[in-house]
């Protein structure tokens, strides 16, 4: 057994009695039933991850923001040169991103993990190198990886996982940086989906129509010419053609997620998703392991239109939606003081019996 199969294996589903002890808790506290909406579920999901109510509180947070380059870039689909991946690595570094200082916010700390940027980085704190090729080849023209690349992908972030988890987080945050990756995410989207490239495929950092039309043109040319169709015998619930597709049209830093997804299920802690990248990893992730699903928490929605589509398939309800479309693990971010707060009334929050409180009658 592979050290991935082995993380796989230790997958176990959400904890269905902790899940409804926190539901009884919930009707106990003194509030109406139900009236803290959404925030009652995500006490209730992460009381099912951990397996005990009330869940431990998410704290400290991490976020890893896995970095790569992109082959399909050559395809012209992104107005941005590929050298701001490595522009924007040196950036979070020096702590001048918008992540940085939404981390800052969250009191969460950053590490930046270099799986695939087309270039050399030199040594840095707060920098993890696990470069496993200089970007992916072009997923327009055949496989973006090899299926080993995918899976040495896929074990890193196991790796980061487990050594943030052992440092002493208690939540992992997503975060991603790599020109040209809301077109692999809209490959994948369509690949584990069944959605149409055209209802899933984005603007990205910004584009006009008709390099917009050239984007979807190029998801669908990648899915045909890597047999990701029905009508190929693609079927993504069986874990090797899971795998196949995300060697196909991923990139590596979405290998990196859904490793980073997938470790942190197996220890039991919740992860904090992102936007499209990340939601196109935890499909993957999901694939490989359905029980992963139970661990995940949606912090926004994308304005991106693949992630609508990927958070209905994936069940998950969107705590943040500003239209925000940035990545880096922005909207985790936001989301995670409102993950904070939904367990803090877990533990907090008096009974109506401990507080003489009168319930209502009926």
């Amino acid at each position: 057994m592979t050290p991935l199969d082995e993380t796989i294996s230790a997958i176990r589903p959400a904890d269905q009695d902790a899940m409804a002890r926190a539901r009884e808790h919930q009707d106990r506290l003194t509030k109406p039933r139900g009236a803290l909406g959404a925030l009652e579920d995500v006490a209730v999901r992460l009381a099912g991850a951990a397996g005990v109510c009330p869940p431990p509180m998410p704290v400290p947070a991490a976020l890893a923001i896995f970095a790569a380059d992109h082959g399909v870039h050559a395809q012209g689909v992104s107005p941005w040169p590929q050298e701001v991946t490595t522009q924007m690595v040196a950036n979070f570094l020096a702590g001048g991103a918008v992540a940085n200082a939404f981390a800052a916010s969250a009191g969460a700390s950053v590490t930046v993990v270099d799986v695939g940027v087309a270039a050399d980085l030199p040594a840095a704190p707060g920098l993890r190198a696990h470069k496993i090729a200089y970007g992916t080849a072009d997923l327009s023209a055949g496989p973006a990886m090899t299926t080993e690349q995918a899976a040495a992908a896929l074990r890193v972030g196991v790796e980061v996982a487990g050594e943030l988890i052992e440092a002493g987080a208690r939540c992992l945050i997503t975060g991603d940086m790599g020109i040209a990756n809301t077109t692999a995410s809209a490959a994948l989207i369509c690949a584990y989906t069944g959605r149409d490239a055209a209802e899933v495929t984005g603007r990205g950092t910004g584009i006009d129509d008709a390099t917009h039309q050239h984007k979807i043109g190029i998801v669908r040319r990648a899915l045909e010419v890597n047999r990701l169709r029905a009508a190929d015998g693609f079927t993504p619930e069986r874990p090797e053609d899971a795998l196949r597709a995300l060697a196909a049209v991923g990139g590596l830093e979405h290998a990196a997620i859904a490793g980073f997804i997938l470790g942190a299920a197996a220890a039991r802690v919740p992860v904090i998703l992102d936007g499209v990248i990340a939601g196109s990893a935890a499909l993957a992730a999901v694939a490989l392991a359905p029980a992963v699903a139970g661990y995940c928490v949606a912090g926004h929605r994308s304005a991106e239109p693949g992630h609508a589509a990927t958070l209905d398939h994936l069940g998950l309800r969107p705590l943040v939606d500003l239209e925000l479309r940035l990545g880096e693990g922005t909207g985790g971010l936001l989301a995670h003081p409102i993950v904070s707060a939904a367990v803090r009334v877990m533990h907090e929050v008096a009974t109506f019996d401990s507080a003489g409180v009168t319930e209502k009658e009926g």
